[in-house]
């Protein structure tokens, strides 16, 4: 096996959390760039020192006892947000009716479209064939972006977009965008079970270098 380059993703100290002093060797905040540090933290400035400070407030408030769900309706609200646009899956689109639903009783307005709204052929695109076996229009992440931008919205939500579309719908939105839904069929939408249950059902995620 090559040498590894280890960071924060090989860590089980969280020092830096702690406040404890035991650093591994490789702890990054030890052997950080100051001047990206610096960097970093001149560009918590206007809107983005608001949703830094908003989301702290919302951490500190609802900590253990709001829901995902709660907090993104909170965060909204502090930030001043009224407009909330809805990029969703299709499959997930009963989920997307409750959710809009119960934005609207918090006095939110709500604009959602869907992954296949516009009806583009998968061939058009020249994607293989085969993948017509998961229907035969795309999805369309930059549309849903560029349909939530004309509507103005304040800001984005993601239902259960595939990986790659969920990237794409990001990079296009102008407003700024959150995850309530991170989708995974084969677990219920819920990644994280897979590596809860990685040394037993699903060491099949292991490469051959790890087996």
């Amino acid at each position: 096996m090559k040498d590894i380059k280890r960071s924060c993703a090989d860590c089980a100290a969280i020092s830096c959390h702690k406040g404890d002093g035991k650093y591994p060797a490789f702890c990054v905040s030890e052997n950080m760039d100051k001047e990206l540090k610096e960097k970093a933290i001149s560009q918590y400035n206007g809107e983005e020192l608001k949703m830094m400070q908003v989301a702290a407030l919302v951490e500190c408030d609802g900590y253990g006892h709001l829901t995902r769900v709660q907090e993104t309706i909170d965060f909204a609200k502090r930030m001043g947000y009224k407009k909330i646009g809805i990029a969703t899956c299709v499959g997930l689109i009963k989920e997307t009716n409750t959710l809009a639903k119960i934005l609207r009783s918090h006095g939110l307005e709500v604009f959602g479209i869907g992954c296949k709204a516009g009806e583009v052929l998968k061939r058009e695109l020249d994607i293989e064939p085969r993948c017509d076996k998961t229907g035969v229009n795309i999805c369309n992440p930059i549309l849903q972006a560029e349909t939530l931008n004309k509507e103005n919205t304040d800001f984005n939500i993601i239902m259960g977009l595939c990986v790659g579309h969920d990237m794409l719908f990001t990079k296009h939105s102008k407003a700024p965008v959150t995850t309530l839904v991170a989708k995974d069929r084969v677990m219920g939408h819920n990644p994280v079970a897979a590596l809860y249950t990685s040394n037993w059902y699903y060491t099949k995620l292991y490469g051959e270098d790890e087996q």
